[in-house]
């Protein structure tokens, strides 16, 4: 099989959350207060977080990423009959200390070296992108760090992944978007940009328009496809 390349690709942008920065760590943190129920109150809160970011914009009653993500984590606690205000609080916090895939770093810094611009696109609000890269120390490796904020509705409306194009100053055929998150990557290729999904996790296939360029399984794999390596 012919290894896939993507031609002219002047740019990189990447969703954050379960791509870049590991959403698992805080409730991994808190095993010993979580018990054996740490894995289901992540899955719940993950969940129910991305549930709630679409029906904030299909109801066009927008609240902030932050905002989601504590009422998100409100449901899974209560949902697994958990009632810890200290507990609550030490979760939302470690939700602003994220740590980073542990290729990230190098593969930004490979991309950097080659000339191609990399940026964040996320869902985050820019107080949540800001902590999550500063804790990572990548601050200096991107261009850019665009929130949803700006236009004031989640992934995938197109107003979006527009974001980028107008910061960047590129076309969509120029940029290359990475997501771990199906439903992002399948959104992000319906909008025009080439796209690897960076399916981390092993997930099938989304039925929905736009089958992204192509599947990886970390980011290290990136480089070499967009020609930076």
């Amino acid at each position: 099989m012919t290894p896939l390349k993507l031609e002219n690709i002047k740019a990189c942008v990447f969703d954050a959350y379960g791509t870049l920065f590991d959403v698992n760590a805080p409730a991994r943190a808190e095993q010993l207060a979580l018990g054996d129920k740490w894995e289901e109150i992540y899955n719940i809160w993950r969940t129910k977080q991305l549930q709630y970011t679409w029906l904030s914009s299909l109801q066009k009653r927008h609240a902030d990423f932050w905002q989601v993500t504590g009422d998100a984590l409100d449901f899974a606690l209560a949902s697994t009959g958990i009632d810890d205000g200290s507990l609550r609080e030490r979760l939302m916090d470690l939700y602003l200390k994220l740590c980073a895939y542990t290729e990230v770093k190098p593969t930004l810094e490979i991309l950097q070296t080659a000339g191609i611009k990399c940026a964040i696109l996320s869902n985050g609000t820019p107080r949540m992108l800001a902590a999550a890269v500063d804790n990572a120390g990548i601050a200096p490796l991107l261009d850019g760090i665009y929130s949803v904020e700006d236009v004031g509705i989640y992934k995938p409306d197109p107003s979006v992944y527009q974001i980028a194009v107008d910061r960047l100053g590129l076309r969509p055929s120029e940029i290359s978007f990475q997501s771990s998150n199906g439903w992002d990557a399948y959104g992000a290729k319906a909008f025009g940009f080439h796209v690897l999904w960076c399916n981390r996790f092993g997930q099938a296939a989304e039925r929905l328009p736009g089958t992204p360029d192509g599947q990886i399984t970390t980011l290290a794999e990136l480089p070499p496809i967009v020609g930076a390596a």
